[in-house]
């Protein structure tokens, strides 16, 4: 008979892009805070009026902008169903001579917590 052991925490990569009004909202004020590495906070705003998927991307108290729309719908979904555990969001590059929606990326990974081996 086989037994089951439980692993560590395992990450997945979900998606990886710029964060969308990153020059608008508060993201040049934390900016000299971010490092690679740095964990970030996802928020949803299911009443936002220009986007009904809208997560918005925080570090502590700073709101650096959006998830672009190409990439919330699913996140959004998950996050109104409680799940905002399951998303590690990290800052994974940051350029600052460019302009400033692409200054800063981070990588979205799904963990899964009960993840068995068999």
């Amino acid at each position: 008979m086989r037994t089951k052991e439980t692993k560590p925490i395992r990450k997945v990569h979900l998606d990886n892009f710029h964060i969308a009004g990153f020059g608008y909202w508060e993201g040049c004020e934390a900016f000299r805070h971010l490092k690679i590495g740095t964990k970030l906070d996802l928020v949803r705003e299911a009443d936002n009026q220009f986007d009904p998927y809208a997560v918005a991307i925080y570090y502590e108290d700073y709101k650096l902008g959006y998830i672009p729309r190409g990439s919330n719908n699913d996140i959004s979904k998950y996050l109104d169903m409680g799940l905002e555990d399951i998303y590690e969001v990290r800052v994974t590059r940051i350029t600052p001579d460019i302009h400033p929606e692409q200054q800063v990326e981070v990588i979205v990974n799904i963990l899964n917590q009960n993840h068995q081996v068999r």
